[in-house]
C-alpha cells in the first residue's frame, strides 16, 4: 500500500490539464443542473489524487493511461508539488461545497463555491494557467510552504534536463 500513496515529482502536464477538464466538466454538471450529489465523486477525485497522484483517482487513470498516451507528442513535465497544492485546494472546494450544499442544504453557497473552482480548473484546462501553481512560490518566501516542498519549482533548468531523453 506504501507504494500507492505519494504525489509525483513531476506530472506531465497535459494529464494535469486533462483532469482539469474533467473537473469543468463534472462541477459545470454539479452547477448547472443544481445536482450537488455530484460533489462527492468530484471530492472523492480530489482526495485521492492529493493522497497518491492519479493512481487512485479514475479522472487521473483516464488522463494519463487514455487520452495523454494518444495526443503524442513529448510529455512536458511540470513540478508536482504545485499541482498537489491545486489538488488540495480543489479537496477543500468541493467538500465544502458538499458539506454546505448536501448537509447544510445551503445550495446557493454551495454553487458558489464550485463556481471558484470552475473557474480555478477551466483556466488550467483551457489557458494552462494553474493558480495554486502562481501562488506557490509566494507561499513558500511568505513561509506558509517549506522552501525544501520546491525546491525545483524556480529552476527550469533542472526540469528540461529531466525531460531531455537520455543521449548515451
Amino acid at each position: 500500500m506504501a507504494g500507492w500513496i505519494g504525489f509525483p515529482e513531476t506530472v506531465d502536464e497535459r494529464a494535469a490539464r486533462t483532469v482539469a477538464g474533467g473537473v469543468v466538466a463534472m462541477t459545470a454538471a454539479a452547477v448547472l443542473t443544481d445536482r450537488l450529489w455530484l460533489t462527492a465523486p468530484l471530492t472523492y477525485g480530489f482526495a485521492a489524487r492529493v493522497l497518491a497522484g492519479p493512481r487512485l483517482s479514475p479522472l487521473g487513470q483516464l488522463a494519463t493511461k487514455v487520452v495523454v498516451p494518444r495526443l503524442g507528442g513529448p510529455p512536458r513535465p511540470v513540478e508536482g508539488a504545485p499541482k498537489r497544492l491545486a489538488q488540495g485546494i480543489g479537496l477543500v472546494l468541493s467538500s465544502s461545497a458538499m458539506v454546505v450544499g448536501l448537509a447544510a442544504g445551503k445550495r446557493k453557497a454551495a454553487r458558489a463555491l464550485l463556481s471558484v473552482l470552475l473557474g480555478a480548473a477551466g483556466l488550467e484546462a483551457f489557458a494552462g494557467i494553474c493558480l495554486a501553481c502562481k501562488a506557490f512560490p509566494f507561499l513558500v518566501r511568505a513561509g506558509i510552504l517549506p522552501e525544501a516542498a520546491c525546491v525545483e519549482c524556480n529552476d527550469l533548468s533542472i526540469r528540461r534536463r529531466r525531460a531531455e531523453p537520455a543521449t548515451h
